[in-house]
């Protein structure tokens, strides 16, 4: 294992409450070997006074100090195959328990065989038990990066994405120029959608996406985009479907 310093904090905004005991806050990213500046979300659950950081996204000492006012850090859970670069900030810092879905790697931009800078401390797949109460994992087992979402069973149903599920309305305070434009022009940029991406280089089978739709729930927290509170299933019933549609092409 080859490990390399910590990245940088980058701009972020305040940790909000969007549901009892669920936070989120919207940072930034930098896309690797792209002039490409723009958003993404970590959710927090807090259960008494511990909690677990979802998608992860360091904070600046600040934001560290609201989040240490919530409770303790106990559990990171890496969900999507190209995120996770956080992650062993908090374990470093926290010594929090480090969870990520099984074949996942810890690598550099996106040569997935280079060597890895950090190892989890436990490997997950579907079924198996969470730090969460009342949650479980759906796993993209057909993707070339597994991918997984997190469903929480309250409030209706919340599920917490990576890259499957992105809800970008608009560029926000933190997309730079370039990102604005061609992200908008690539497809990025639009409501309740299958993360574009995410399709094409990660390849999810029809039967993986199909399978979102069996699932319960009425609110999705995405890695990328503003929160979708209420009928969140059927807003983004036509972007699955149309991308299932695409995959299946692939296949045949």
């Amino acid at each position: 294992m080859s490990k390399r310093p910590h990245p940088d904090v980058l701009p972020h905004g305040e940790l909000r409450e969007v549901f009892p005991n669920i936070y989120l806050v919207t940072g930034s990213m930098k896309m690797a070997g792209r002039p490409l500046t723009f958003s993404r979300n970590m959710t927090v659950i807090r259960e008494n006074s511990e909690l677990t950081l979802l998608n992860s996204v360091r904070l600046d000492e600040h934001g560290l100090g609201q989040l240490e006012k919530l409770g303790k850090v106990t559990n990171v859970i890496r969900l999507a195959g190209f995120h996770g670069y956080d992650d062993a900030f908090y374990k470093e810092k926290y010594n929090a328990t480090a969870y990520a879905i099984e074949g996942q790697s810890y690598v550099e931009g996106f040569d997935l065989q280079a060597a890895p800078y950090f190892e989890p401390d436990v490997w997950l797949n579907a079924g198996d038990e969470l730090p969460v109460e009342g949650a479980r994992l759906y796993t993209f087992n057909s993707c070339k990066v597994p991918e997984a979402v997190l469903v929480l069973l309250r409030e209706g149903g919340i599920l917490v994405s990576g890259d499957a599920l992105q809800n970008w309305h608009k560029p926000d305070v933190f997309f730079n120029f370039m990102a604005r434009i061609m992200m908008r022009f690539a497809g990025f940029v639009r409501p309740c959608q299958v993360g574009p991406g995410w399709f094409k280089f990660a390849r999810p089978a029809a039967s993986d996406l199909r399978g979102l739709l069996d699932l319960r729930f009425d609110h999705v927290l995405p890695a990328h985009g503003e929160p979708v509170i209420g009928d969140a299933a059927t807003r983004y019933r036509a972007s699955i479907e149309k991308m299932a549609g695409l995959a299946e092409q692939h296949e045949a």
